[in-house]
């Protein structure tokens, strides 16, 4: 079932979004060659917890396993999301996606960005910012009137028409409430399909693409997902809302941009 959302709703929302955006700016400030995905892990909760939110991915049930035993999902390289923070130090060139959820007010944000390790390769950095490009046109997308498929579309058509691999077996979401509402959101699809746009309907809108082949597989933990070819993966992710017939971004990458000394634009 699709819950529209309230006016008051939507700023609840916008609320828990922005402190994910600034959350994922303090673990930028932290992401340098030698730092631990998990010492960038508690960077994040803390920050989290000292705002007066919760880290809504800490505990998160996993039928297949165990709960998610960190408060970020830290996906480095060929890892595509769900990653688990360890103690492997971060190395030069380097990709890190980061995925952070806060609970605050009873109201989720969500929100994922792929952080640099000092210089990748070009065609590293290219993976990137096709992967983040494609997000903003899904997003543009996203209007009262048009339908889901218009939004997977303009995603998938950005990245295969570049040779980049789009993943089919994860996908964006409905928000609210709960962490994962309907519908679901696809980075691949029909224009004119699915289901029809409307003002209060929020969502997160999740690009994960692949340098290669978008074959993935599940790692033993139950949560990493990495690419069968090994070739790197880039996440973005921005929750949004349909408010007066338009969409609008809920989360942010402002203070993130600022902290880039290589801008992926």
């Amino acid at each position: 079932m699709v819950f529209l959302k309230t006016e008051d709703e939507i700023e609840l929302l916008r609320a828990a979004n922005q402190l994910v955006g600034l959350t994922l700016a303090e673990v930028g400030r932290n992401i340098k060659p030698g730092v631990t995905t998990m010492q960038l892990d508690k960077v994040a909760d803390e920050f989290i917890r000292d705002h007066g939110a919760e880290p809504t991915f800490k505990g998160f049930p996993n039928p297949y396993g165990g709960p998610f035993p960190a408060s970020i999902c830290t996906s480095v390289n060929d890892q595509v999301v769900h990653g688990i923070p360890n103690d492997i130090p971060l190395q030069e060139g380097d990709i890190v996606s980061v995925d952070c959820g806060t609970l605050l007010n009873g109201y989720n944000g969500d929100s994922c960005y792929t952080f640099c390790v000092g210089e990748p390769s070009e065609e590293v950095l290219n993976l990137l910012r096709t992967t983040k490009e494609s997000l903003y046109l899904g997003i543009q997308s996203a209007c009262a009137g048009k339908r889901i498929g218009d939004i997977s579309c303009a995603v998938q058509q950005c990245c295969e028409s570049r040779g980049y691999g789009v993943v089919r077996e994860f996908v964006g979401h409905g928000i609210g409430r709960e962490m994962h509402e309907d519908p679901q959101v696809p980075n691949y699809g029909r224009r004119g399909n699915g289901l029809l746009i409307k003002n209060g309907l929020c969502i997160a809108i999740e690009p994960m693409i692949t340098l290669g082949s978008p074959q993935i597989y599940m790692m033993p933990d139950q949560w990493t997902v990495r690419t069968r070819d090994g070739k790197p993966s880039a996440h973005f992710e921005h929750t949004i809302a349909i408010h007066h017939g338009k969409p609008d971004i809920l989360s942010s990458f402002e203070e993130i941009e600022k902290l880039e000394n290589i801008i992926i634009v």
